[in-house]
């Protein structure tokens, strides 16, 4: 996710505190290793166009992510189960529009610098 916008850090802290087996880690793309993830799966670490979800060895990108990671979660996560009957092109409209315009519509949020000491222990870096 990136570190730096207020959408995706708001995104983290959710994913967190629904995450009641902690199972998942977030890794801010500004990091050494959120770099070499995008770049493995051949995304532009300066640029993204997508977060990724990695799960048991396999990457899932946008919409279908975070459709995945509301499943994965449970509870209100349900509710984005209906986005899986739009067309994958739909989606994945969807969710690069948002992502070109996070920083414009939601601004920006340091990640790291958060004092929450659950989300800094869960962090990749």
């Amino acid at each position: 996710m990136d570190g730096d916008c207020a959408l995706c850090t708001t995104s983290a802290r959710l994913i967190l505190r629904f995450d009641r087996v902690g199972a998942f880690r977030i890794c801010p793309i500004q990091t050494t290793m959120g770099r070499a993830v995008l770049c493995h799966y051949g995304l532009d670490p300066d640029n993204p166009e997508s977060w990724i979800y990695l799960v048991d060895g396999e990457a899932y990108e946008s919409l279908d992510a975070v459709i995945r990671v509301g499943s994965r979660l449970g509870g209100l996560g349900w509710l984005l189960q209906p986005l899986r009957l739009l067309p994958r092109s739909l989606q994945n409209w969807i969710y690069r529009h948002i992502a070109e315009n996070r920083l414009r519509l939601f601004g920006r949020q340091d990640m790291c610098a958060l004092p929450d000491a659950t989300l800094r222990s869960r962090l990749m870096e």
